[in-house]
């Protein structure tokens, strides 16, 4: 059963006994290991670890469970995050573009996001039937730069009544303030075509074939107060041609946009991301 496992997620500066002492504290009160993963950056001098296991054999409680990780945490100054197996609550944060939010739409029913959707919210009303098409609720959020503040607030109040908490911006086309990302620290993913710097402004797609590109992309990332600059989670890359008209980078674009995104969202999900440094270690 889903609520009866737990993914533990460590990071700490690197030394011996970090994995031994992790390990006996969950034998030590029971828990089964299923999976365990880690990684070193030697450079940062720095150890990640990602531990899946089985909380049916508890012989005691989490409360002494969390304590005793607590108790490793403090000696190896360690920052970790203990994630039980409850699904999520998620919000979808889009504009008029269609593409990505089917996509999430579509695999949500499949099983493939293990969370539930609290939401749709948007800054047009274009994108209402779609959401109603899978059941779930929308919210109208009009967006202006005079009422920015105020409808964040709304934004905001709508996310903590609904217990969200993850936000994923598919082709949302506003800028958020950095007092709502403040709010949302790693929680926040965005998709973006891989195009910026070097393709700034309006059409970049077009400015692209213009350039005679050879390879376009997509980056998905969590949002932090410095525009496109938040630590990446997945990108994905297609190759073009001389052949390739603005319509088919357009549409080579979007499809990868739905793959990096949504690939991006299930490893969060899952707990498999560990943001440092402005950069993460992604455990596969």
């Amino acid at each position: 059963m889903a609520d009866q496992l737990a993914t533990l997620l460590v990071s700490c500066p690197d030394r011996k006994g970090i994995v031994a002492s992790l390990a006996q504290v969950l034998y030590g009160h029971g828990a089964n290991i299923l999976d365990a993963d880690q990684h070193t950056d030697p450079v940062a001098g720095m150890f990640f670890q990602r531990i899946r296991f089985d909380l049916s054999s508890l012989n005691t409680d989490r409360v002494a469970l969390e304590h005793g990780l607590g108790e490793v945490a403090t000696r190896f100054a360690m920052a970790w995050r203990l994630a039980y197996g409850a699904r999520r609550r998620v919000a979808i944060f889009v504009s008029r573009y269609d593409h990505c939010l089917w996509d999430l739409l579509i695999r949500h029913r499949a099983g493939e996001l293990a969370c539930d959707l609290a939401m749709v919210v948007s800054n047009h009303e274009t994108l209402a039937p779609v959401a109603a098409h899978f059941g779930v609720p929308f919210h109208h959020v009009p967006m202006s730069a005079a009422t920015r503040d105020t409808q964040e607030a709304l934004q905001s109040a709508l996310l903590d009544e609904a217990q969200v908490e993850l936000v994923v911006l598919a082709r949302y086309m506003q800028i958020l303030s950095p007092a709502f990302v403040a709010r949302y620290p790693s929680r926040i993913i965005n998709i973006h075509h891989s195009f910026l710097p070097a393709f700034i402004g309006a059409d970049p797609y077009r400015q692209a074939c213009e350039r005679g590109v050879k390879l376009i992309g997509a980056t998905a990332h969590y949002v932090t107060a410095e525009l496109d600059q938040g630590p990446i989670i997945e990108q994905g890359v297609a190759r073009c041609s001389h052949r390739d008209t603005v319509e088919d980078l357009v549409r080579k674009g979007r499809d990868l946009e739905k793959v990096v995104l949504a690939a991006a969202v299930r490893w969060h999900l899952e707990d498999r991301v560990l943001p440092y440094a402005g950069k993460t270690v992604v455990f596969d």
